[in-house]
């Protein structure tokens, strides 16, 4: 059985590792670590298993890029957000915003499930807790993430 060409495989996966780096990081870092992903993951897909499942392969490295860059940064001093945002950009940055306010494990199960796309057993198995855990968290992680944005009272 031969492979998709890995041009294919970004085109057709892009978007969503896109939507987890960029829900986990500013929208440079998320550059960033998209990147990284997905030159990772070339290095990586002539051994990948043929059964693979390569979107939750790729969710998977986008997650861990994200929090090596989160640990870099930490180690940095950030300046202030610009004053003005493009009214485009806004509602990416008050998610990004919201997210950063959750609690490590609903911030990590919201994205990895929600913007991700796996489904809750595998990150049960990324985050080395149970499935009834991950869907607590995940919930409890969207309830918040609503009232954040001003969704619900």
């Amino acid at each position: 059985m031969s492979r998709a060409p890995f041009e294919r495989i970004v085109e057709r996966h892009g978007a969503r590792v896109w939507r987890v780096c960029r829900a986990l990081l500013d929208e440079a870092d998320a550059d960033d670590a998209w990147s990284e992903t997905f030159l990772a993951a070339l290095e990586a897909y002539p051994t990948l298993a043929h059964d693979a499942r390569i979107e939750g392969w790729l969710v998977t490295i986008a997650h861990r890029k994200a929090i090596d860059v989160l640990r870099r940064r930490s180690r940095l001093v950030v300046g202030e957000l610009p004053e003005r945002i493009a009214p485009d950009r806004a509602r990416d940055l008050d998610l990004a915003r919201a997210l950063a306010q959750l609690p490590q494990r609903q911030r990590e199960a919201v994205v990895l499930h929600h913007l991700g796309g796996l489904p809750f057993a595998e990150v049960a198995a990324q985050l080395q807790s149970s499935t009834d855990a991950v869907r607590r968290a995940s919930s409890d992680g969207v309830r918040r993430l609503r009232v954040l944005m001003g969704e619900e009272r």
